[in-house]
């Protein structure tokens, strides 16, 4: 048999195996992946495909984009009818008013992990099974890679946060445009929040440096203070509904992803057992929801308080991005302040509701799904590589909403963030 050809049973394997991935990817135990709605029952059809996640969840996917339709997804979102009843038998012919609406938009591209896999003495040599190793070291950097993209769009921000764990490189590297795939925005001014003691306030800046001291640390009232302003904005992110959660409709809540830093603040407050134990209570009445049952869950104000995988941490004199207008996406920068030194820093923490995230996936040409697996010999078949792909892309969703008497505030529709006050022990941790 020719050594140059693949077989029928060689190919439908890669296929067993993308599917495989793609499938397991979707089922991954992170909080990141829990925020997501789940797709219809998924077979091995490119077919299958055409469907979209539940737009209740903060994280909405859909697969929608085949061969001919391009790169690029489109979102539209619906402004709030005005007008006041005409009454009686006065006159409405004509008197209707427009619809008017506003588009988002996010493209995919195709972003691929290979791993050499050696030669065939290194095999005979290892202690392990390298073969086998694959599929998880190569399913990890993709889950991985999708949880933080996700994420860094959710922020607005990548954070200087660095280690050899990130798949996503900082906002300076000159590959980070590629990684991201869409742009990354900083938050709007009506979703972008900083501490005040017990209060919060709109970001703003002092003299060019952000309007945060070292004691403007996150505190449980400050959960409170969120719930309060958001209940009173023109268009607060809508509230989440997990699947089958039998209280949505009359106990909505939203969910704030924090930092591992903002949570043992939270931790020190003596009530927080109870916020836990309100947590699993609430459990209850969404089918035992894995994201109320984690042990470092807490419920309160009608906000699922969670553990985000990475911090999106600003250290001192970083700059952090944000919009000064409402009316406007032009993006400003403010320096987090230099007496901070390596005491302190900033973590950004993410309110989540309905319709936060847009994900699309693409299908490759390689199986019509939009992961796919690979393995390919060289060298006479000595040495072997296997690479793991995936045509996707995120980007938050924002629209330009018409929020009254003609004004128009461009608005992270299901996202709000609030900059924090942390200690740390040096830039390196």
């Amino acid at each position: 048999m020719s050594k140059t050809s693949t077989s029928a049973e060689d190919q439908q394997k890669l296929v067993q195996q993308a599917m495989g991935v793609f499938s397991a990817t979707q089922k991954r135990h992170s909080n990141i992946n829990r925020l997501t709605g789940k797709f219809p029952k998924i077979e091995a059809t490119a077919s299958a495909l055409n469907n979209q996640s539940s737009n209740t969840m903060p994280i909405v996917q859909t697969m929608d984009l085949g061969k001919g339709r391009g790169d690029e997804l489109k979102m539209n979102f619906v402004n709030p009818v005005g007008g006041i009843p005409i009454m009686g038998s006065e006159y409405a012919a004509g008197r209707g008013e427009g619809v008017s609406l506003s588009e988002d938009r996010l493209r995919v591209n195709q972003a691929r992990f290979p791993l050499d896999l050696g030669a065939v003495m290194d095999e005979v040599r290892s202690p392990v099974d390298i073969y086998r190793l694959a599929k998880p070291l190569l399913q990890r950097a993709m889950d991985d890679y999708e949880d933080q993209m996700s994420l860094v769009h959710m922020a607005g921000a990548r954070g200087f946060m660095n280690d050899h764990t990130w798949r996503i490189p900082l906002a300076a590297d000159p590959r980070f445009g590629k990684v991201v795939v869409n742009r990354v925005k900083a938050p709007t001014k009506n979703r972008h929040f900083i501490i005040e003691g017990d209060s919060l306030q709109r970001f703003k800046a002092n003299a060019g440096e952000v309007d945060l001291t070292t004691g403007d640390i996150m505190k449980m009232p400050n959960v409170d203070a969120l719930s309060s302003y958001l209940e009173q904005m023109v268009m607060p992110p809508p509230a989440v509904e997990f699947e089958g959660d039998e209280m949505a409709k009359d106990s909505p809540f939203r969910v704030l992803l924090v930092s591992t830093s903002q949570y043992t603040a939270f931790a020190t407050d003596p009530n927080f057992r109870a916020y836990q134990a309100q947590a699993l209570a609430r459990a209850r009445n969404a089918k035992d929801h894995p994201l109320f049952r984690s042990p470092e869950s807490a419920f309160w104000s009608n906000t699922l308080v969670v553990k985000m995988p990475k911090p999106i941490r600003f250290f001192a004199g970083d700059k952090i991005m944000y919009c000064d207008q409402f009316d406007s996406e032009a993006e400003s920068s403010a320096l987090v302040p230099a007496s901070f030194g390596d005491k302190f820093a900033v973590d950004r923490s993410i309110l989540l509701g309905g319709q936060a995230l847009a994900k699309g996936y693409a299908k490759s040409r390689h199986n019509g799904l939009p992961y796919f697996w690979k393995e390919q010999d060289d060298d006479f078949d000595d040495k072997m590589e296997a690479l793991i792909g995936a045509i996707l892309g995120a980007s938050k969703i924002r629209f330009a909403v018409n929020t009254g008497d003609d004004k128009v505030e461009f608005t992270d529709h299901g996202i709000a963030v609030l900059d924090t006050v942390v200690p740390i022990f040096g830039k390196t941790i």
